[in-house]
């Protein structure tokens, strides 16, 4: 009994804050059915009218992100005055991208739309809680709608494979993801890289992944629960703008993206760095921030570190 006991424990301190996240999540959405019909809202989930249940929202996972991951955010000057893709690497849940859209628009008033993957639609429950916080399908003409009225949108190429099958080592799943690409060039926006530190450590998915590799890939469902929640320090990167090329085609976006990714600012000689003009990309943000493999005792620890950038 003893042994059933503290096994149950362990299994429930192992999902308990994931579980709560998830609770807090629906209770978002609830508190926002409330407001609309007490309030009789009937405007555009995207316009100013519901700006104050946006603050409201904010303010709370701004605060939990606070006490629960001391979570700071760094590079904010970065952001385009005006419309951009921001491309982020993607965690085992993207709770730290919440943090950093709360934090955004309490600091500059600023709505960024989040492209999700099709199955966050299809989640009972939400309808309203997404289309106030601005998450949008991932099609084209949808992201480029959004870019011409002046948004940012963010993107993360890995999406759910990244989420499911990527680790500690945080090896970015893109595969042959080249859409984000073809928007910017489109749309005419410069791409913005972003990186959560510890991303890993509070959150993580299990090793062995044949199997729900296999489920994932043939129903394009996460069927792997994340686990974890630990306390770890949270920071995120803004890193500096890539501008809008008219001269490069879409394939070479994306091929001087990845490799500047995995190359040091200064390799990146003559039309890279004319094209980009950026200190790092996405794989270079977790070089510099993050320690490779991921070490959950140091993410602990930096909660006690005072450093601001």
């Amino acid at each position: 009994v003893i042994i059933t006991s503290l096994t149950i424990s362990a299994i429930l301190v192992f999902f308990i804050v994931p579980l709560t996240i998830v609770f807090f999540i629906y209770l978002t959405n609830i508190s926002l059915a409330i407001y609309q019909r007490n309030s009789e809202l009937k405007a555009d989930p995207l316009s100013d009218v519901w700006d104050n249940a946006r603050k409201t929202i904010a303010s709370f996972w701004d605060i939990y992100a606070r006490i629960w991951h001391g979570y700071e955010l760094h590079g904010v000057e970065n952001l385009p005055e005006g419309p951009g893709i921001l491309v982020y690497y993607h965690g085992a849940i993207p709770i730290d991208y919440l943090y950093f859209i709360s934090r955004l628009f309490l600091w500059k008033k600023r709505l960024c739309l989040s492209v999700a993957d099709h199955f966050v639609f299809r989640l009972p429950g939400l309808k309203l809680l997404l289309a106030v916080t601005g998450v949008i399908p991932g099609r084209r003409a949808d992201c480029l709608i959004a870019l011409k009225n002046g948004y940012l949108v963010s993107i993360s190429p890995g999406g759910v494979r990244e989420a499911l099958f990527s680790d500690e080592s945080y090896q970015l799943v893109w595969g042959n993801r080249k859409g984000f690409a073809q928007v910017a060039l489109d749309a005419r926006v410069p791409i913005i890289p972003m990186y959560t530190q510890n991303v890993r450590e509070g959150y993580r998915m299990f090793k062995e992944r044949r199997l729900f590799r296999m489920l994932y890939e043939s129903t394009r469902l996460p069927f792997t629960p994340p686990y974890g929640g630990l306390p770890v320090k949270f920071r995120t990167y803004i890193g500096k703008p890539i501008p809008y090329d008219p001269n490069i085609t879409t394939e070479e976006l994306v091929e001087k993206w990845l490799y500047c990714s995995f190359m040091h600012k200064e390799v990146c000689k003559g039309k890279f760095l004319l094209s980009f003009q950026t200190k790092t990309a996405v794989q270079a943000l977790i070089r510099k921030h993050q320690t490779i493999p991921g070490n959950t005792w140091k993410a602990l620890l930096e909660r006690f570190d005072k450093r601001k950038s």
